[in-house]
């Protein structure tokens, strides 16, 4: 294989810690020019002013992404209390500001418990949600009303890490599409002193970490030194908690090209598992079928062309 093959068979995961500053895409760019493999995206927008894990899926890991975005989320968030802002977070304009903070840690923990659970979260006036084919923040930047419907979130858990007012620090775990910026403005609402963010980092996306994580830097000095393979997870790690089957060589052959193979007789059948080879490898998400004959058998629902088997072409 020449050069540009080996980088072609490339697939798995890096995941980053994002400075401060950077667009998720700027990191994706980063990524493309370090690694020279055109074919990466990541899989949940990291605001600019946040910091933290930034999952970035390489080769053809990219067809990942549906499944590890949709996972949970963790942010140590920092709020001010006392204030608000017109974008929720310290970017905008005060539209409230110097309001006393006259709550007790016992207070601001028992409002917290209001936002646990399945909740209705309208999302900021400055996001990137599309009305009408348009970014709501290019409307709000152009004075126009931006009326967003809410939508359903799911806040799995809030903690206050660290009580200082008027700023407060809280561990927030919701699922993904949480709007952090809008829990800071709707709790200070419900405190009845506004509130707003002014610090975010995030602690973990699905199951991937700040331990699992390299600093941007750190990954750009190992592009330098051409070792920066060894930050990268294999793609079937990103799916790590799914259900696996493990396939014999054969199966493989079969599985990468969209064949069905038998399933284990009396074995319980999930709605999708990853198809991995001997070796560990993503080969295939399967889903449970049924032969001509009545049997069980998996169906290949998406087949990655593993590094082994573009050797083999």
């Amino acid at each position: 294989m020449n050069s540009q093959d080996v980088k072609n068979a490339i697939s798995g995961v890096l995941v980053v810690d994002k400075p401060v500053g950077m667009t998720s895409h700027d990191v994706v760019e980063a990524i493309r020019r370090g690694t020279g493999i055109r074919r990466a995206g990541h899989t949940g927008t990291l605001d600019p002013r946040a910091s933290g894990v930034l999952v970035i899926l390489v080769g053809p890991a990219v067809r990942l992404s549906e499944y590890v975005s949709a996972s949970d989320k963790r942010y140590q968030a920092i709020i001010r209390l006392g204030s608000s802002t017109d974008t929720f977070d310290a970017d905008g304009k005060f539209v409230q500001s110097n309001q006393p903070v006259n709550v007790t840690e016992e207070q601001f923990e028992k409002i917290l418990k209001n936002f646990e659970g399945e909740i209705e979260q309208t999302p900021p006036p400055y996001s990137a949600v599309k009305v009408g084919g348009r970014r709501a923040y290019d409307m709000a930047r152009q004075g126009e009303e931006v009326a967003l419907e809410p939508r359903k979130i799911q806040v799995h858990h809030l903690e206050v890490l660290e009580w200082a007012p008027p700023e407060v620090v809280v561990d927030v775990h919701c699922s993904s599409g949480t709007y952090v910026r809008s829990l800071a403005n709707d709790i200070g609402v419900q405190l009845g002193t506004g509130a707003y963010l002014v610090g975010l980092r995030r602690t973990k996306s699905g199951r991937f970490s700040l331990r699992d994580a390299t600093p941007l830097r750190k990954l750009q000095e190992a592009f330098q030194a051409g070792n920066w393979y060894q930050h990268l997870i294999p793609a079937a790690e990103a799916l790590a908690d799914w259900p696996a089957v493990e396939l014999n060589p054969d199966e493989v052959e079969e599985v990468r090209h969209g064949h069905r193979v038998k399933a284990a007789a009396g074995a319980e059948q999930p709605q999708l598992v990853r198809g991995v080879s001997a070796a560990g490898e993503l080969i295939a998400l399967m889903v449970p079928a049924t032969g001509e004959d009545g049997s069980a058998e998996w169906q290949p629902k998406k087949v990655f062309f593993t590094s082994e088997a573009k050797g083999e072409e």
